[in-house]
């Protein structure tokens, strides 16, 4: 089955929709599918739902579809570093699931190995536990949570071979591997791809039966915020 597509708008061909739910990878700046991102912008998909720690910030990763009005919702984590997020929010314009961020890779995890629910501490007596159902064990009440099962994954690796096998570098790996399995569709974008044997089996982070099409293409590496010490006098 061909995997290796040529650009990022030739993989999404067939498989974008309207209303479908997206699980993105990701944690800040790190580890975005920037490409596909790109590429879900100039298509136009409009009224979707996506599922991913945080929006980027305003001008890059889920930043930019926010910005031309085609994010309905999102399920997410954190919602600082982006303006035009919580002005969405905060005036009604954008649904927001608040989810942990354990709990929201757990979700995602659980998708992707078919668990439909799993009960945790997490959110007990806040906000996050409102309208969920509640089971005691052991004296402790304990929060049912959904899998996330997405239309589409879309993630971004270091490396790939041609069969889809993955390899992600340092923070990279936290939500991208979670994310990829819990979509009906998986789309990576990778930095190279290599000949299929040429990976350490040992190494690989994600088995490429999660895999479904790959690019390979530049990206941008943004360091969120710079922080610097002032320079001694000499």
């Amino acid at each position: 089955m061909k995997k290796i597509y040529g650009s990022a708008a030739e993989a999404l061909e067939g498989v974008l929709t309207d209303g479908m739910l997206i699980a993105s990878g990701g944690f800040g700046l790190c580890g975005i599918p920037e490409l596909l991102l790109q590429a879900i912008k100039e298509n136009g998909a409009k009224d979707l739902t996506f599922a991913s720690n945080n929006a980027g910030v305003d001008d890059f990763g889920i930043g930019i579809l926010l910005q031309t009005k085609q994010v309905k919702k999102m399920i997410s984590s954190y919602v600082g570093e982006n303006a035009e997020f919580m002005r969405q929010y905060l005036s009604g314009e954008l649904e927001l699931e608040f989810t942990p961020q354990g709990t929201l890779a757990e979700r995602m995890r659980a998708g992707g190995a078919g668990i439909p629910g799993f009960y945790t501490k997490t959110g007990v007596g806040t906000v996050i536990a409102e309208g969920k159902d509640v089971k005691s064990w052991n004296g402790q009440d304990y929060i049912l949570e959904e899998g996330i099962f997405a239309d589409l994954a879309i993630v971004k690796a270091w490396k790939a071979d041609e069969t889809g096998n993955l390899i992600f570098r340092k923070t990279a790996r936290n939500f991208n591997p979670p994310a990829a399995m819990c979509g009906k569709v998986c789309i990576v974008e990778v930095e190279e791809i290599v000949p299929t044997g040429s990976l350490d089996p040992d190494n690989i982070h994600l088995p490429g039966i999660y895999v479904h099409r790959i690019i390979q293409g530049e990206h941008e590496k943004r360091i969120e915020q710079r922080t610097t010490r002032k320079r001694e006098e000499a």
